[in-house]
C-alpha cells in the first residue's frame, strides 16, 4: 500500500498537478502584466482582495504623463477625475479553499470604462490568472501577471 501511495505521489509531481496553496495571501505583491503593459498591486481589506494600477504602458500618447492621465471613460461622469495611477480596478475577490482560487469579485478596464465580473488563481508556473467576464465564465478573456514583489 505504500508503495502505491508513493507512486501517486510521483506520478502527480510529475504529471504536472497542482497542489493548492492553501494561502489565501499568496496574491498579495505586485504583479506585471505578461505583455508588460500594466503593473498592479493586490493587497487585502478584510476578506476582500482588492488591486490598484502602480504602473501602465502610456506610450500611446506621450503629450499627457501617465501621472496626469485620468478615468475619462468612465460611465459614470463624477469619476472621470479620478487618476488612473492608484486606482483601485479589481475588488470583492474572496478566497475559495475548496476551488483554491479567489472569486466573487469584479474588475474595472479603464480604457473601456466597462465592469466585469472577476476571478483569479494561481498557474502552477506561479502566475496570476485573472479572468474577467460577462455574467458566464465562458464569455470572458484572461490575463495574466507575472509577480514582481
Amino acid at each position: 500500500m505504500n508503495r502505491l501511495i508513493f507512486l501517486l505521489f510521483l506520478f502527480m509531481i510529475f504529471s504536472g498537478f497542482d497542489l493548492p496553496p492553501h494561502n489565501d495571501n499568496a496574491i498579495i505583491g505586485n504583479w506585471m502584466s505578461t505583455d508588460k503593459n500594466l503593473e498592479v498591486e493586490v493587497f487585502k481589506t478584510g476578506i476582500e482582495f482588492k488591486a490598484r494600477v502602480i504602473w501602465f504602458d502610456d506610450s500611446d500618447n506621450k503629450s499627457i504623463p501617465m501621472n496626469a492621465r485620468l478615468d475619462s471613460k468612465n460611465s459614470n461622469r463624477a469619476l472621470r477625475s479620478r487618476k488612473i495611477i492608484g486606482l483601485e480596478v479589481m475588488h470583492g475577490l474572496e478566497y475559495n479553499s475548496d476551488d483554491n482560487e479567489w472569486q466573487n469579485g469584479w474588475i474595472y478596464d479603464s480604457s473601456s470604462g466597462k465592469i466585469w465580473n472577476a476571478k483569479a488563481s494561481l498557474t502552477q508556473d506561479g502566475r496570476l490568472k485573472v479572468r474577467g467576464f460577462w455574467h458566464f465564465q465562458f464569455l470572458g478573456q484572461n490575463m495574466y501577471f507575472k509577480r514582481v514583489s
